[in-house]
């Protein structure tokens, strides 16, 4: 396999007055494409911020964060956004639908922005929410579907174009447990089928089960990388 994301010697500092805050304090990490990540740690450990920082939602302080062949810190906010509705993909603890919409209009809307012409984008998302299930709740709006369900479009869209990398941020914190397992199952089988690589967050330990490694963070540094399922890497340490 290769590399389909590169961080090297990664920084991220806020400061507080005349306190600098090392939310990321000199990460270097690869994952290669294919690969179930999982970041977990501690509140307050910066996995969040990690996370944020490799998909382009925030910016490092210092150092490089490179997808594919794209050093992404080098981008301007126009070529960024581009980039990130192109090749990445998105899921969070709080599903982000738009109300007024519908399952399926939720879910084409980033082909829209792709510039996918709209025969071809409700086909498109019309496989992916039957794939996830909903196959009857189609013309349901968020108001009308649990909150299971409206993790099952948040899901369907983050995968509907196709992209290199689906980042997923406690993406099963609001869920219950059965929920929860049953998410994660379906994050991690669309991911598989499609050869797309899923880095996550959680706080969650029973869903490292669910990846092929396990990222320990703790105040801004890699603690120790772990073997998950399925896999040949070696654990490392920090």
């Amino acid at each position: 396999m290769s590399a389909i994301i590169t961080l090297d010697n990664v920084y991220r500092i806020f400061r507080m007055g005349q306190e600098r805050i090392y939310a990321v304090n000199g990460i270097s990490l690869t994952i290669e494409e294919g690969e179930i990540c999982c970041l977990q740690g501690p509140s307050g450990s910066g996995k969040s911020t990690l996370l944020h920082i490799m998909a382009g939602l925030d910016r490092p302080t210092k150092g490089s964060i490179t997808i594919g062949n794209t050093r992404i810190d080098k981008l301007s906010e126009n070529q960024l956004a581009l980039f990130r509705q192109k090749h990445i993909g998105f899921i969070f603890q709080s599903y982000y639908l738009i109300p007024t919409l519908t399952a399926l209009e939720n879910v084409a809307l980033p082909l829209t922005f792709c510039g996918v012409p709209r025969s071809k984008r409700i086909k498109m998302a019309k496989e992916l929410l039957e794939a996830v299930g909903l196959k009857d709740r189609m013309k349901h709006k968020p108001s009308e579907m649990s909150g299971g369900q409206q993790q099952r479009v948040s899901i369907a869209r983050a995968f509907v174009n196709n992209p290199k990398v689906v980042f997923a941020d406690e993406p099963t914190g609001n869920l219950d447990t059965v929920t929860t397992h049953e998410m994660m199952q379906l994050m991690t089988s669309l991911a598989y089928e499609r050869k797309q690589t899923l880095v996550m967050v959680t706080h969650n330990p029973e869903l490292s089960d669910y990846c092929t490694r396990i990222v320990r963070v703790r105040d801004g540094k890699i603690e120790k990388i772990e073997n998950g399922r399925d896999n040949g890497y070696e654990t490392e340490n920090a």
